[in-house]
Parts: C-alpha cells; structure tokens; sequence
C-alpha cells in the first residue's frame, strides 16, 4: 500500500452521482467521495518498489480523493511527470481519458483507414470542459463537428475551430435535414431522444457517456432506431479492465494534451476542504465556468 497526502481533488458530476443516494445500493458507509486529483506519497509498505516518499501520483481506480490522507494499492498509483502543474495534475484523468476514450469509440465504429475524417458529429454539452476538448480532438481527427449548446452566450465561449458549425437548441430546433454519422451525448433524457430519433443516419452510432439531465433516453427512441448502434461508455469500466500498461500508456496521451492545451480545464475557484458546502454550492451555480478543486490540507 502507498499512503498519499493529498493535494488537490476535483470536483466532477460523476463524484456527486453517489452523494445523493443515487448508488445507495453500492455504496458502503463510510464513503468519501473524489475520483479525481493528486498528491505526494507519504509513506509505502513493505515489497512496494517503483514509488518512493516524496513522489507525485495520481491515485485511480476508486474514490476517496476528498480528504487530506489516502491510502491506495501501489498498482493503482501512476507518476506525474514534474512539469505538469498541481492543477493540471488534478484534472488530468476523468475529462482527457473519457475523451480519449470516445474518440476510440467513435473510430472502432466507423473502422477504416480515413478514422474519421469527413464523419459529421455532433456534441451536445459542448460548451462544458470535457465537450470542449471532444471539439478539440474530433477537429484534429478531420471530423465536421456541430457543437449542440443551450444558448449563445455558451456558443460564443466555444474554441475557434475551422469548419466549426454551432445549433444552439435554446432558439429554434434543427430542421430534420440536419442529420449527423454520429452523435457524442452527455445530456440524456428528451434532448437525446430527440436527437437519436430524428438527427441520426441509418448506420450511425450515439455514444452517450452522462445524463446531465438526471433522466436516460427513453426507451421508446432507442427502440424507434434499430438501424443504428446506441452505445454508454463507462470509463471506469475501461480503468477496471484495461490493466496498468494500458492505463500508463493512455495517461501518458493524457499528460500530453495537457501540454499543448487538447486537455487543459479552466479552473473556476479551489477552495479548502473545510469549505465543501461552500464549493459544491459554486459547483452548481448556472454560471460557473470552469473546474472546482478541494484543496484537503485546509
């Protein structure tokens, strides 16, 4: 085991999912919640090598990054390379693996030696952290993206990116014409079902990977679409299968986009640990724009 002094712990959606009871059936008494950050070890076991105090880490595999101390097997502890920022560090794992992780989807679906190049792809929530850097990516992969936002002032916050076409659903749905190969939702519920029954080519693929709306899909669109693939990615289901050369390999892509700025997250505000009520309160302010970090040695 590795004992880690945390340093910086982000606050995602997926982290507050268990907090309302929504997992009540899985979730064990105590629970600490915090998929997401990074520290320093502290002290390791005996037999542990690869890992020494002083180290920085990120910690995958489980929850429990909201509190200042961390116990985690070696195995699951990965190195952070020295020139990447404590914040970067922190936001280097759920939002640029997901991403990545689409992107193979996407790519595995379509197959072929052009990837996706020419494919038209929509990305509903595209104004948030993660839709921006699937924007980013689809746009280094030669895709025609449509970012699908809520209302202009997200549209105008969105990267300029050749070729880049905007539907803000606030205003006026899309003609029935509009019709993508592909469709990356994190919303859920009316909206993409909307978008599933009507904006989707025979063949295509909607990969879902959130509900921000609290409600799925309804059953009734996936079943009016039998000509296409509806898919739900789960990133911890990749993390819990992949195996830690895979999981080394695929941060290691990670740390790179945090590089050239494909990953890089706004961070709205870091608040100590002893101000939770306070931070979750800005976690779910309309007008946040960017990450919240926990700082948990304050």
């Amino acid at each position: 085991m590795v004992e880690i002094a945390v340093e910086r712990a982000a606050i995602n959606p997926s982290d507050l999912i268990p907090v309302t009871g929504a997992y009540r059936n899985r979730t064990v008494l105590p629970f600490v919640p915090g998929f997401e950050g990074t520290g320093t070890v502290r002290r390791i076991g005996a037999g542990v090598t690869g890992l020494k105090p002083g180290d920085r880490v990120l910690p995958l595999g489980a929850t429990g990054l909201w509190q200042s101390y961390l116990q985690r097997p070696a195995e699951w502890c990965f190195p952070v390379p020295d020139d990447l920022s404590i914040e970067q560090a922190a936001t280097a794992y759920v939002n640029p693996m997901t991403t990545l992780r689409l992107i193979a989807e996407l790519k595995a679906h379509f197959g072929g030696s052009s990837g996706l190049s020419g494919r038209r792809i929509g990305v509903t929530a595209a104004g948030s952290a993660i839709g921006r850097m699937l924007l980013i990516a689809l746009s280094a992969e030669g895709a025609e993206m449509t970012a699908i936002v809520r209302s202009e002032a997200t549209a105008a916050r969105l990267p300029a990116l050749p070729g880049l076409q905007t539907w803000v659903t606030g205003q006026q749905l899309a003609g029935k014409d509009v019709v993508f190969d592909a469709l990356v939702d994190a919303v859920g519920g009316e909206t993409g079902g909307q978008l599933l029954r009507h904006h989707l080519s025979p063949g295509g693929v909607f990969l879902q990977y959130g509900a921000l709306s609290g409600i799925p899909v309804a059953q009734e669109a996936l079943s009016a679409r039998p000509d296409v693939r509806f898919a739900f990615l789960w990133l911890r289901s990749f993390v819990h299968s992949a195996g830690r050369q895979a999981l080394s390999s695929a941060l290691a892509h990670c740390f790179d986009g945090l590089r050239d700025g494909t990953f890089a997250s706004e961070i709205a505000a870091t608040y100590p640990l002893s101000r939770i009520s306070e931070a979750l309160a800005h976690q779910h302010a309309p007008n946040r724009i960017g990450k919240i970090l926990l700082d948990p040695r304050c």
